[in-house]
């Protein structure tokens, strides 16, 4: 190989460090000619056609809960290769025979379950760190680790396991999941960065996180600080904060807290709108009681589009009923502004 391969190296790294960038023609049109340009290298055109067929087979499950698995890829690239009689190859190409650009493509749409069990096989390609470095981020969008200096042996599949792990703790009880993040460096003791550790993971359980946020008023301040409410219809926003902030299933102090703070955020984000939080306030509060009142089967007589104008009139003094008028609408229309609280 010449120098040139390596030189071009960092930028192949950034295509397929890109999570969202697809695996198909396009991404491999961007790959083929950095590995080309001023390289000796040449490439069979079967090995392309099985990268197509396979790239193929992982574009067609559209959500990661839908893609196919390792094996099952490979068995479908095999089953479609039988019969051509333009292909020599036999099952699938050893994936360590390719230009290392192709490979890491194709390995870079494994979940970690699929990628163990390819390390199997590839070692080295399945253990690169680009690939582990995606995921990690893919799942835990922030961690404080990630801007840290990173000690000799550092490792992203093993900081993926400590992340894994923290989740789990996580998920069965917050306050051990939180102490194993923090005991292990992998997030600062620091209110902003437990509040951006908490709004950039996925996988984290929303009760538990209640649970947590309950006792931790500042890391709350600071996570609702994160949202973006800006040009949004205010039932939407309010659905949107409610489904990173779980709301509790009565009215007590932690749901009152919650509203005080998103209706300080709302009209931050909405100075145009020339409303005051006090009357956010009200509104939210209106907004959750017709939900519940139009959601539950056991109210029989349901509040109408007149009640809960002239109600909502009389809570804030100022009419303007056009406004209540849609709000009642998309709450009748689209449901309830907090569908994820426990029931």
């Amino acid at each position: 190989m010449s120098e040139n391969y390596f030189r071009n190296w960092p930028q192949r790294e950034r295509l397929l460090a890109s999570p969202s960038a697809p695996l198909g023609n396009d991404r491999l049109q961007n790959l083929v000619p950095l590995l080309w340009k001023e390289s000796p290298i040449s490439i069979p055109t079967h090995s392309h056609t099985l990268y197509h067929e396979c790239a193929e087979q992982f574009q067609q499950s559209s959500s990661p809960g839908e893609r196919l698995s390792m094996g099952q890829v490979l068995k479908k690239v095999k089953e479609n290769g039988e019969g051509n009689e333009d292909d020599h190859t036999e099952g699938f190409p050893d994936l360590a025979r390719w230009p290392p650009e192709l490979s890491l493509a194709v390995l870079s749409h494994l979940n970690a379950t699929d990628l163990c069990l390819a390390a199997c096989v590839w070692t080295h390609l399945a253990q690169d760190e680009v690939l582990w470095h995606s995921l990690c981020i893919s799942q835990w969008g922030y961690a404080s680790i990630y801007g840290m200096p990173k000690e000799p042996g550092f490792s992203y599949r093993r900081l993926y396991l400590q992340l894994d792990e923290g989740t789990i703790t996580f998920n069965a009880d917050a306050e051990l999941g939180m102490q194993y993040f923090i005991s292990q460096r992998l997030v600062k003791d620091i209110p902003m960065e437990i509040a951006r550790f908490l709004h950039n993971t996925k996988r984290l359980n929303s009760r538990q996180t209640r649970l947590y946020l309950e006792s931790r008023r500042q890391v709350l301040d600071h996570l609702v600080e994160l949202q973006n409410f800006e040009n949004q219809h205010l039932p939407e926003a309010l659905r949107r904060f409610f489904q990173s902030l779980q709301a509790p299933n009565t009215q007590n102090s932690y749901l009152r807290a919650l509203l005080e703070k998103f209706s300080l955020r709302f009209c931050k984000c909405n100075p145009h709108l020339g409303l005051s939080s006090d009357m956010v306030y009200i509104l939210c509060f209106s907004l959750i009681m017709l939900s519940v009142d139009l959601s539950s089967p056991h109210i029989k007589n349901k509040m109408s589009k007149r009640e809960f104008i002239r109600n909502v009139r009389q809570a804030v003094h100022r009419a303007d009923d056009e406004l209540y008028g849609h709000l009642y609408d998309d709450i009748y229309l689209r449901g309830h502004v907090a569908p994820n609280s426990e029931d």
